[in-house]
């Protein structure tokens, strides 16, 4: 192929009207007060910022204010959010909804992890060395207006993993005394704590996930070590089929490469230089991978347990995870209880992240809305995902399978374009992510390359979904076998495609 590459971005060449206007809009950092002049007029907001409240929202970081050295956060941050039970009840699905055996998910859940852990963890790097929130990075592919389409699906899975993290943490506290604490009341608490960390932005996000998984992690090992001689009581089933495998492999799929969509939030104040590429890769690797695994195999150590526990089956019958959670430490008596609400709490950092990425999802939507502080985002999220989560907990499991299933397909065609285009078309130059153009149409790819190979891949996901509601032709033999066929076919058509947008532009 022959096009104007990396090598010839065209950077410089926005006009002097074009870096003005970046000059008024450039991004404050964490600390900064350069908000627009109404909100700083409000002694309310302005208390809120001495508090320490993030004040830049989608706008680029700069350079000179990537200031943060600390890396192992990448790490923590993410490690923390996944260290909780939300990895459980997708565990719970490979043995007590797929009707697989603790070896096989355990199998599916160990390669599937390995594998879909790579995209999102690669797509991190582009964060610190860019300073562009992840969605905004997305215009320089999908550009200024068709990425409203990923953004609002991103906007939509993000507050999904929000809901499931939700449930789980109101099941937890509803065990305690199901008879006058509803699952209900349960979602409301879990939903209210998280609010102020997600509220606080950047710092306080990194600050508590730093920390928190040690709480988190002491209180699952006590929940183990009480419940944990029941774990054994595996109901015997038939090896998996290759059907089965797909299926539940699409689903662990969805779990992660949907992080794609918000990883570079969490990176954008970190400095690029005099750090390899390799360890931040690593860090955020990592931080996926191992609180996910371990606990996704315990969530299927317990659903292959649970149709032989009765207390545990009528617990999941009453509050699900939560309930089977509390049976587990009911031989710790009141210590156990309290154990139980660290669980439940564990929750509120996953909950947090999310609620930070969608509010600044929902500053990208309009313009006007950049001028609109994340915070209310944060609590009109907050008013939405209240009474969905409410909603999915009445239709617990079907809820769950649908919503990992098809959050897969989207984010694995987003995953597709940014990675190739970071790759082929911008051959790792993060210099031509020009801060100039973010906000600027013109300048900025149309987006038809991207979105049109999107499109394309759906003639081979369509017919490769296997859900409840509906199975393709091809899944019917092969099982769901749509992600992979999203991120396949995306890249392979984005490379023409962008090819000849680029072509026909005569510039990135």
């Amino acid at each position: 192929m022959s096009y104007t590459g990396p090598s010839e971005p065209r950077k410089n060449e926005s006009s002097d009207l074009e870096r003005q206007e970046l000059d008024k809009t450039q991004a404050p950092g964490p600390s900064s007060h350069g908000k627009h002049a109404l909100w700083k007029s409000l002694v309310w907001y302005q208390r809120l910022i001495d508090a320490g409240i993030e004040e830049n929202g989608i706008k680029p970081v700069p350079i000179e204010r990537r200031t943060s050295t600390q890396y192992s956060h990448l790490f923590t941050v993410f490690f923390t959010c996944l260290l909780c039970l939300l990895p459980l009840p997708t565990g719970i699905l490979a043995t007590l909804g797929f009707g697989m055996s603790l070896r096989d998910a355990s199998l599916v859940i160990l390669f599937f992890s390995m594998l879909t852990c790579i995209p999102p963890a690669f797509m991190g790097i582009a964060g610190m060395d860019t300073g562009l929130r992840q969605l905004v990075l997305a215009r320089y592919s999908f550009g200024r207006y068709l990425v409203t389409i990923p953004l609002l699906l991103n906007a939509a899975t993000v507050t999904g993993f929000s809901l499931v993290s939700a449930v789980v943490g109101g099941q937890a506290i509803a065990s305690l005394n199901p008879d006058k604490v509803s699952i209900n009341v349960g979602i409301v608490i879990t939903c209210l704590v998280s609010f102020a960390v997600s509220l606080l932005g950047f710092n306080a996000v990194h600050f508590w996930e730093r920390w928190t998984w040690i709480p988190n992690l002491i209180a699952i090992i006590i929940a183990v070590g009480c419940g944990g001689k029941n774990l054994y009581l595996q109901t015997e089933v038939e090896p998996a089929t290759a059907s089965q495998v797909l299926s539940y492999g699409s689903l662990i799929a969805g779990y992660f490469i949907t992080f794609g969509g918000t990883v570079s939030d969490y990176s954008t104040y970190h400095n690029p230089t005099g750090v390899s590429k390799v360890k931040v890769f690593l860090y955020l690797y990592s931080g996926f991978l191992l609180p996910s695994v371990p606990l996704l195999i315990l969530g299927a150590a317990i659903g292959g347990a649970i149709p032989n526990v009765e207390s545990w089956a009528a617990a999941y019958e009453a509050t699900g995870v939560g309930g089977v959670m509390h049976e587990m430490l009911t031989p710790a008596g009141g210590f156990g209880e309290f154990i139980v609400v660290m669980l439940a709490l564990s929750v509120i950092g996953s909950i947090a992240i999310s609620m930070y990425s969608v509010s600044l999802n929902l500053q990208m939507l309009l313009p006007p809305f950049a001028k609109v502080h994340r915070f209310v985002f944060i609590i009109i999220t907050m008013a939405i995902m209240i009474p969905f989560a409410i909603r999915a907990a009445e239709q617990w499991e079907e809820s769950l399978i649908n919503f990992l299933a098809v959050i897969g397909y989207w984010a694995g065609c987003f995953d597709a374009v940014i990675i190739m285009e970071m790759v082929v078309f911008r051959r790792m130059d993060f210099t031509t992510y020009d801060h100039a153009i973010w906000n600027v149409a013109r300048k900025l790819p149309p987006g038809i390359a991207a979105l049109g190979a999107s499109l394309v891949s759906m003639a081979l996901v369509v017919p490769g979904m296997a859900e409840p509601w509906y199975t393709g032709p091809i899944a019917e033999t092969t099982g769901d076998i749509g992600f992979e066929m999203a991120i396949a076919v995306t890249a392979l058509f984005y490379l023409p495609f962008r090819w000849l947008e680029i072509k026909w532009r005569g510039h990135l």
